[in-house]
């Protein structure tokens, strides 16, 4: 029952990626497109004449990155629709000669011959959100050869307060009705606070470096090269901070970042908000009510990022926190994408 529950869930995964909207949003997205272009071209000595297993592989403009470094062959291999449009694609540039489109899942395609790199861009939101990264790990075991390499090779989870004041001018709103109309509904705001903070959803926005409290804490490192598939059912971490100043901590923020290796000095695919906005954005996880915090006030617990149950490419996360002088708290979260959940 739960073989036949997750291929169903990946059926409507895949069904997802067969629209020309998020590819638009990938490829639109600068910081990740070129950061992956400027990773592959880095690191052209170690592909230059060898195989390449592009994992996900989408309209294949990565594998196409892979023979601009002079890769001698790609297997891109990917599972929606979105493949006949790549065959397209890699048609038009003239590749179809180092390029072979293999339209399956990864878990069940076949390749000719074992590959040197293996080369996708798997994140999600919060990292794990669509579990993209076990296809990856299954690839290494399966057809990476001794000594060969994973582009990008490194992930790293972040942790940090914020004040999102989109939250409060929401809250706020209800005290200003009055004024605008003459009618009073001020009895809205314990209302309002439940169904925005309240939620156990995480949400995805665009968080400001103004909005974040303090330096950011590194919970989990990820090496793609030793990772485990056991070791994503639970990746999980600590975190201590020391606010910067007065303000309000109504949610924690998550993002990461990821490693592509490099001869002179690796290059580093951030989600961050002190760096440039990414489709990735940020991953909020808004507390039940907000704390009032000082200069080096301390927000410290421990969080776990783990696969729904009720659907595996789903993320469920588990946040225990303290803030100052405040007890323990703990709240669970969970991201839907909008798919459907199939009966």
């Amino acid at each position: 029952r739960r073989k036949l529950d997750r291929s169903a869930h990946d059926n409507v995964y895949f069904e997802s990626y067969s629209d020309v909207i998020i590819h638009e949003e990938m490829i639109a997205d600068k910081v990740r497109t070129n950061s992956y272009r400027l990773g592959i071209l880095k690191n052209c000595k170690a592909i230059k004449g060898k195989v390449v297993l592009d994992v996900g592989a989408g309209t294949c403009v990565l594998s196409i990155f892979c023979v601009h470094a002079g890769a001698k062959k790609v297997y891109a291999v990917e599972a929606s629709a979105i493949a006949e449009q790549a065959k397209e694609i890699v048609k038009l540039n003239k590749m179809e000669d180092k390029i072979t489109i293999i339209k399956d899942m990864l878990e069940t395609a076949e390749l000719p011959e074992k590959v040197d790199v293996i080369v996708s861009e798997w994140m999600g939101y919060a990292l794990l959100h669509e579990s993209m990264l076990n296809s990856v790990l299954f690839a290494r075991d399966k057809w990476l050869k001794p000594g060969g390499f994973i582009l990008p090779s490194v992930a790293e989870l972040y942790i940090a307060p914020i004040n999102d004041p989109v939250v409060e001018d929401r809250l706020n709103f209800w005290s200003t009705v009055k004024d605008q109309y003459g009618v009073d509904m001020t009895c809205m705001y314990d209302f309002a606070r439940k169904c925005i903070m309240m939620t156990s959803e995480i949400a995805v926005n665009s968080v400001t470096m103004e909005d974040v409290l303090s330096h950011p804490a590194k919970f989990a490192e990820l090496n793609l090269h030793t990772v485990t598939t056991e070791q994503l059912e639970s990746v999980k971490g600590s975190f201590s901070c020391e606010c910067f100043g007065s303000s309000s901590v109504n949610a924690l923020c998550i993002w990461f970042s990821v490693t592509f290796p490099g001869e002179d000095k690796p290059l580093v695919l951030c989600t961050s908000p002190f760096k440039q906005e990414t489709h990735w954005k940020q991953s909020i996880l808004y507390l039940d009510e907000a704390v009032e915090v000082g200069q080096d006030t301390k927000v410290a617990g421990e969080i776990a990022l783990s696969p729904s149950v009720k659907n595996p490419r789903h993320l469920c996360v588990h946040l225990d926190y303290s803030i100052g002088e405040h007890t323990n708290k703990a709240k669970t979260f969970s991201m839907g994408d909008g798919f459907p959940d199939p009966e």
